[in-house]
């Protein structure tokens, strides 16, 4: 599978999609706190992690 620009975006924002989506549908936390909190928190650790994973992917590409 060619990880593309907009093949990573959408499998990001599906990945987000569903756990918020689960969130909400337990009865864990309001609504309120899940989209003004946890959602935000998501998306950074996300695009935190896909950055690392983009520099430790060209690191081993370089060492081939």
């Amino acid at each position: 599978m060619e990880f593309d620009l907009p093949t990573t975006a959408a499998l990001f924002i599906a990945l987000i999609a569903v756990g918020v989506g689960g969130l909400i549908a337990a009865p864990m936390m309001g609504t309120g706190t899940i989209l003004t909190m946890v959602l935000p928190s998501m998306v950074v650790f996300g695009l935190l992690c896909l950055f690392i994973g983009m520099k430790y992917g060209q690191h081993r590409r370089a060492g081939v």
